[in-house]
């Protein structure tokens, strides 16, 4: 079966599915559980363990991103949404309810990836309700000395991510695609997060990184990794992408539009989309379909609803 790369209708999953595992920062352990939800609801998180409080996955509850992308709303918080908001962007996830019982959303393995299997095992619903997208008509640009990110005119979501790191291991990688659930899965979703381990007692010294292990991240040394191997030659700009796309998420909309991001990070990810979403000039709401076409991935369907 082949759907649009960008379908007409909105989308929510299936059936529920849930996981279960540990913060990365606050090693607290939580379960989260994804449920369909109706049209125009959007990404929303429910603190099951807070009378299902909810936080709606935008750049007005954007609360604090140093190491991670952390939400808030009356005083609620909910940290380490992006490699679960870049799984349900990229596969074209509209409408979503994702209940959690903690703070964090877990680690997992410290990729997207079985997220991406847990939307698989859900499957996918079309409803009855035209998709909305947010089309970019006018160039942004935000600059931070040499960090950079830009949004730009385009007819589909694309983004060009670069990093450039001292580090033998990593030095200068760049991603460059369209971004669907077809290519997230097959170039992004494996990626894992990594940190330094020079950096690690600072950063647990902090509150940071306690629940952080070899089977949820890469480990860097001064010269190398203590992993056993990489998932990809060039996992850490992959690693970055995904990243990107998580927070992009928190746009509210399915995009259209090209991203550059040139050594940038979580709190230039943040300011780009709030400031895209202030400024109405710069976009418009539209329910254009692509002609491009894609394959839906197995254990993925399109059920109208």
């Amino acid at each position: 079966m082949h759907l649009t790369t960008s379908m007409a209708s909105q989308t929510t999953i299936e059936r529920p599915v849930e996981t279960f595992g540990i913060g990365l920062h606050t090693a607290v352990p939580s379960r989260i559980r994804l449920i369909p939800a109706p049209p125009d609801t959007g990404i929303v998180f429910r603190r099951v363990d807070l009378d299902n409080f909810e936080i709606e996955a935008h750049g007005r509850n954007v609360a604090r991103v140093s190491y991670a992308t952390s939400l808030m709303k009356k005083g609620v918080l909910l940290s380490t949404t992006e490699h679960l908001l870049a799984a349900l962007y990229a596969c074209g996830i509209d409408n979503v309810y994702v209940d959690i019982d903690a703070i964090e959303v877990p680690i997992l393995d410290g990729s997207s990836q079985p997220f991406v299997e847990m939307l698989e095992e859900a499957g996918l619903r079309r409803q009855r309700r035209r998709r909305r997208y947010l089309k970019v008509l006018r160039a942004l640009e935000i600059s931070d000395g040499d960090r950079y990110i830009g949004v730009y005119p385009s007819n589909e979501f694309s983004v060009h991510c670069l990093v450039d790191y001292s580090h033998p291991m990593i030095g200068r990688q760049e991603i460059e695609m369209a971004v669907n659930r077809e290519t997230f899965s097959r170039r992004l979703a494996r990626a894992r997060t990594f940190g330094f381990a020079e950096e690690l007692e600072k950063l647990r010294a902090v509150d940071l990184i306690r629940g952080g292990s070899l089977d949820n991240a890469i480990v860097l040394t001064r010269t190398g990794v203590m992993n056993s191997e990489l998932r990809y030659s060039d996992e850490f700009g992959r690693h970055k992408t995904l990243d990107l796309i998580g927070d992009l998420a928190l746009i509210g909309r399915p995009l259209l539009a090209r991203v550059e991001a040139h050594k940038a990070g979580h709190a230039l990810h943040t300011q780009l989309v709030a400031r895209l979403l202030a400024d109405k000039s710069l976009w418009t709401q539209t329910t254009v379909v692509m002609p491009r076409q894609e394959s839906v991935p197995a254990g993925l369907s399109a059920i109208s609803a």
